[in-house]
This record gives structure tokens, sequence and C-alpha cells, in this order.
């Protein structure tokens, strides 16, 4: 069953950047590589719905942003480490949040991305993102 671990989280002052990682481990027979799963990364600030900030396919691109962290987030995956990161630059404090991983497989290294928390079947736990002075 495919595990996820988020890291990197933590308190960084407005305009600083933090870089988040989520290594995937215990591949289903169905999907035993990396390259079967697309990724995205979603985050849920206090009394706010869990929201999408970026999605990147199992081939590597297409990638996709919200409108409010485009220009500011970078995803990227690297299969030789089975993780996917998330650069955070310029950081505001409406990014404050719990950050969530989340991946579901595809065809091996698909185009194909999921803009949907629904449409995901596997989660980590989440790491705690603070932007604040």
């Amino acid at each position: 069953q495919l595990h996820l671990v988020e890291s990197g989280g933590g308190l960084v002052q407005p305009g600083g950047s933090l870089r988040l990682s989520c290594t995937a481990s215990g591949w289903p027979p169905s999907s035993p590589h990396f390259d079967y799963f697309a990724f995205g990364w979603f985050r849920q600030a206090p009394g706010k719905e869990r929201e999408q900030v970026a999605r990147i396919s199992s081939y590597g691109i297409p990638t996709d942003y919200s409108d409010s962290v485009r220009g500011r987030f970078t995803i990227a995956r690297d299969s030789a480490v089975n993780a996917v990161s998330l650069q955070m630059n310029n950081l505001e404090p409406d990014d404050t949040g719990v950050y969530f991983c989340a991946a579901e497989p595809t065809s091996f290294r698909s185009t194909r991305t999921y803009a949907h928390a629904e449409e995901y079947t596997t989660w980590g736990q989440g790491t705690r993102v603070t932007v604040s002075s």
C-alpha cells in the first residue's frame, strides 16, 4: 500500500522560503513504481476548505498551480528518491496552513493530472507551514 510522508514545514517570515518534500514508499502490485503516480499538493488553512496549490503528472509534465501561488511555488518530482517537492518562495501570511501531499495511480509516465481532492486515493499526514513575523 502506498505511503506518503511530508516534511519541511515550519515557521517562516513573510517573504521567506520553504521547501516541502513528500516521500513515497510501498508500491501496490498494480502500480509498482513511482512513475505510475500523479501527485498534488494541497493546503488547508484554519476554518477553510482544503485547496490544491500544485499538481504534477507521473511523467513530470504538465504541472499546474492555483492562481494564488503561481509564480511563487514550484512543484517537482525526483524518481531517484521517490519524492515530490514543493518549493515555496516569497511566502505570504495567507500561505499559512497544513500542507498535504496526495497521490493517484495513472498509467506509466502519463501526462494526466488531477485537480480535485476527491480524485486522490492516498494522502500524507500533512506538514504545518506558518508564515508570520
